[in-house]
């Protein structure tokens, strides 16, 4: 039976649990910072989603704030096994302000990777975090990527599929919103070309214009539609830039231009052998010709004769690539190592937003190579990395390797005493029990002897090598310098070093290990200070570490070159600006390599060059090939020859890794190449490439912020130079 004065009793006991859950759910919210529901942290990786392997690639952190004011630490690691290397940048956050920071990062695989980012406050606590973000699509370093600024969304490119049913060969198109397009050229790389509507051309800041110019001179392949000719007149920097003038718009009444040219040759190869035959005229091929994988593409009549809006142009430089009748549609001209491409319609309007065959359009515009739609038996891309040639050219020689002989006649000799020698001197004086002594004592001498012969064969002094791989691209009486620099840290000890650069733009990243390999044990913490760097890396003992910084800089000329063509060949000038003497000079016009030698601090040269001087670029770079393979591999073993991870001709290797793509190997015996570091594309778009080689001279500041007791620095100087057809 329930009494009243149990009923009280329970009244109470429900009156004081209330109390309790509603005094702990208010102090629950109390503890809570009051900025931490008024946080908003957003992050967005790579290209509308897209990572493209061995390249940089934007991770953009909008962070909103409407709560107290704090100092914040974006930090960006790796979320995959092992700790890699973790950035990290400052910002500043009043009350009520949306910012937007790019943090560049390294893609060390063309398989999905996952990426922690982090933010945090003065004391290091977590305000708010995105773990285990992944990339939308990752896809393989020789896979085309083109990125769009289109004026509407549906006005975007996409690109044919091509045979390969895999995702991480198809090729990407991936479309940016102005708000958050970089303003980094280093984070950029990654893609070979992007679209540019002229309307959202005056849209864009005067740091991602100046970023966009970078990345074209660069190597990059900038495409720009031209809607009308005020999008060109608003834009003094885009009319410096297209290699025609619009005029006045006219309407075509019929193209059928347009779908022969996608039937006709010209589809990229990657190949200089496609330059060769440059005479023959240009035969139909097959259905299936990699020149032509679309010869046999229907006729589309209802778009061959829709009326198209076109501008007519004055060209200024360049070439025309497709034209109706006289007015042309398309026209190119060489920038720096990039390409600059006028298209005098816009493909986001009709007639073409709606033709079935544009997909296919915009492949041959990103030159997507033919080969990919001819066939799924491609390359695939794996390989090495070529970060380990530079490794092979620059790490210390103060290291030496047990050859494995030795190492197996040490463990022979280990497996004899502890075994039947030890026995039979035991029984042969008669005290088999002093076993449990000479057993450990055997284990010691030899642990010693493996300690002391590790010692002598590694010990040393700290050493800091750097070689610098520098393309020069010209900016009105300045240069622009994009820069690759690829140091060496030999340390006798387990040891931290302090690492800077305070170059307009630069990053820092460990050695990339190729396919499967990813980035390696790098244990690097990175401080980004706006757009350069501060860093510590860990260099464990009696080892040599690889690290590779990709930077920007402006500075006065260094070199200026200048190629004449004549009848039998070229004449070219060069003049040394600087107060070092060039040991060698070597100059490269499709598809040749020719050696020019030595100029001398300060002074011009002037060399005339034939077509029977030169190797073929081709032949020049696989006589090193083989060499660049073996050091590769040797250079990971910990036993062997010691020489057989070096390269010691630094001066034509360096030369030679230039056009590493040129080694026409496949499969695993290839190289994966890191963006911006081959020439190949500029120098079949027709640019000549001056290769300059000084020793003991850097273009810029070194990275270490320490005394090294040995070191070297030398630079490789990459000149292109725009020439003109042989009269």
């Amino acid at each position: 039976m329930i009494t009243g004065k149990t009923l009280s009793r329970s009244r109470n006991i429900r009156r004081q649990c209330t109390r309790l859950l509603l005094a702990g759910f208010l102090g629950l919210n109390l503890s809570l910072p009051p900025a931490f529901a008024a946080l908003q942290f957003d992050v967005f990786l790579g290209y509308d989603g897209a990572v493209r392997e061995a390249s940089w690639f934007p991770v953009v952190c909008e962070i909103k704030n409407d709560g107290p004011p704090f100092v914040g630490v974006v930090e960006v690691s790796p979320g995959d096994f092992g700790k890699g290397q973790t950035m990290q940048m400052a910002v500043e956050l009043p009350t009520g302000t949306l910012k937007r920071i790019v943090i560049p990062a390294f893609a060390s695989g063309r398989y999905q990777s996952l990426w922690n980012v982090r933010l945090l406050n003065e004391r290091g606590k977590v305000m708010d975090e995105k773990p285990a973000e992944r990339p939308r699509r990752q896809v393989g370093w020789e896979i085309p990527m083109i990125g769009s600024l289109s004026r509407t969304a549906s006005g975007a490119p996409t690109l044919r599929p091509i045979k390969r049913d895999q995702a991480d060969a198809q090729p990407v198109a991936a479309r940016f919103q102005t708000s958050i397009f970089p303003d980094n050229p280093l984070v950029l790389e990654g893609l070979d070309a992007i679209y540019l509507s002229s309307e959202v051309a005056t849209q864009l800041r005067s740091t991602q214009v100046q970023a966009l110019l970078s990345w074209m001179n660069a190597g990059g392949h900038l495409i720009v539609a031209v809607e009308q000719i005020s999008d060109v007149t608003a834009s003094p920097w885009l009319k410096g830039v297209l290699p025609c003038e619009p005029k006045e718009l006219r309407v075509l009444p019929s193209h059928p231009e347009i779908q022969e040219w996608l039937r006709s040759g010209g589809w990229g190869t990657n190949s200089f052998s496609k330059n060769r035959n440059k005479n023959i005229p240009n035969v139909s091929q097959p259905a299936d010709h990699p020149d032509q994988p679309f010869a046999d593409l229907p006729h589309d009549p209802a778009f061959e004769i829709a009326e198209l809006p076109v501008l007519t142009s004055t060209q200024r430089d360049g070439h025309v690539v497709l034209s109706s009748g006289e007015t042309p549609l398309i026209v190119t001209a060489n920038r720096g190592l990039g390409r600059a491409t006028a298209m005098m319609f816009s493909p986001e309007r009709e007639p073409l937003k709606s033709w079935k065959n544009l997909p296919t359009f915009w492949s041959k515009v990103a030159e997507v190579p033919g080969a990919f739609y001819v066939s799924s038996d491609i390359n695939n891309g794996y390989g090495q990395s070529a970060d380990g040639i530079f490794g092979a050219m620059i790490d210390s020689r103060q290291v030496h390797k047990l050859p494995i002989t030795w190492l197996l006649l040490m463990l022979l000799v280990y497996l004899l005493v502890i075994g039947p020698l030890d026995r039979w001197w035991l029984n042969k004086i008669n005290r088999p029990m002093l076993t449990w002594i000479t057993f450990p004592c055997y284990v010691v001498f030899f642990s010693l002897l493996i300690y002391f012969i590790g010692y002598k064969l590694r010990s040393g002094e700290s050493e800091y090598n750097e070689l610098h791989v520098v393309d020069v691209l010209k900016n009105g009486d300045h240069v622009e310098m994009r820069g690759h620099t690829y140091a060496s840290l030999y340390s006798p000890a387990n040891q931290r070093f302090p690492l800077e650069s305070k170059n307009k733009y630069a990053s820092l990243r460990g050695e990339f290990l190729g396919s499967g390999g990813g980035h390696g044990a790098d244990r690097t913490d990175v401080m980004l200070n706006g757009d350069n760097f501060k860093a510590e890396v860990f260099v464990p003992v009696w080892t040599s570490q690889l690290y590779v910084s990709d930077w920007w800089n402006s500075a006065p000329p260094p070199l200026d070159v200048q190629v004449k063509p004549q009848a039998d060949g070229w004449q070219v000038i060069v003049q040394n600006k600087t107060d070092r003497a060039i040991k060698l000079a070597q100059i490269a016009i499709q598809p040749m390599i020719y050696r020019l030698g030595e100029i001398p601090a300060g002074q011009s040269k002037t060399f005339t060059v034939t077509a029977n001087d030169g190797t073929d670029i081709r032949t020049f770079v696989q006589q090193h090939a083989p060499e660049f393979f073996t050091a590769v591999q040797q250079r990971q073993y910990a036993f062997g020859k010691s020489q057989g991870g070096q390269i010691n001709d630094l001066t034509n290797a360096t030369m030679a890794a230039s056009f590493i793509q040129q080694t026409g190997n496949q499969d695993y015996n290839s190289f994966v190449v890191p963006a911006g570091l081959d020439l190949t594309r500029s120098v079949e778009h027709g640019n000549a490439v001056l290769l300059a080689w000084m020793e003991d001279f850097s273009p810029v500041k070194g990275m270490n912020q320490f005394t090294p007791r040995r070191g070297f620095k030398h630079t490789l100087w990459r000149v292109p130079v725009p020439i003109s057809p042989q009269p």
